[in-house]
């Protein structure tokens, strides 16, 4: 098992990202929320790490901070919960508000997610409630990461509108999504903007 990389960013394209470690390149996806932290290629940063092995794939995960990694390795002990939902939820809203939508038994805030319907809702909900009774949220370190710096060829609100695609929504909404954030934001203040529209 990887428990986790340090390395030199080599490229960031929501939702992958790929870690030059001495030489190898090891390629991971990553919710928005561990994007927000990470600075431009050329950059060292430290990732936690989760390998999900499937039938057909082995697929390397990267976290920002172990509370991020150990609310996914929860989520995806849920019936019907995959990797890719797991990552959608993180990215879509913190721990602690994901924590609080399952304590206060909010389903509407829960069915904003890509992907997350009525009873994938309730599932959340029923199946999360005892799981995290003994999940600390609280006082996890986080790896060295610095602020957001972004770099692409295509512009930035393309790449905000494939990572929301990449997410799971459909282009219309998040061309929609995108409509009313400002040109001049970093990639990662587009995705956040947009992803806060949901919420509302």
């Amino acid at each position: 098992m990887i428990g986790f990389l340090t390395g030199r960013l080599h490229a960031k394209q929501p939702p992958m990202i790929q870690l030059d470690v001495q030489g190898v390149g090891y390629e991971l996806e990553a919710p928005m929320s561990t994007f927000y932290k990470l600075g431009g290629p050329g950059e060292t940063v430290t990732l936690l790490t989760y390998l999900h092995v499937r039938e057909d794939a082995m697929l390397l995960f990267g976290f920002a901070t172990q509370v991020e990694k150990d609310l996914f390795r929860t989520l995806i002990k849920v019936n019907g919960i995959g990797a890719r939902m797991a990552i959608g939820i993180l990215s879509s809203m913190s721990a602690q508000e994901f924590v609080r939508c399952v304590e206060q038994e909010d389903a509407t805030s829960l069915t904003r997610i890509p992907g997350v319907g009525k009873k994938t809702a309730e599932r959340l909900m029923i199946e999360m409630r005892d799981r995290l009774k003994s999940w600390d949220s609280e006082g996890a370190a986080s790896p060295n990461v610095s602020e957001p710096l972004a770099t692409a060829s295509m512009s930035n609100k393309g790449q905000a509108r494939a990572a929301l695609e990449s997410l799971g929504y459909k282009p219309a909404q998040a061309e929609k999504m995108l409509a009313p954030v400002a040109a001049d934001l970093t990639l990662e203040e587009m995705i956040r903007t947009a992803l806060k529209s949901v919420k509302l």
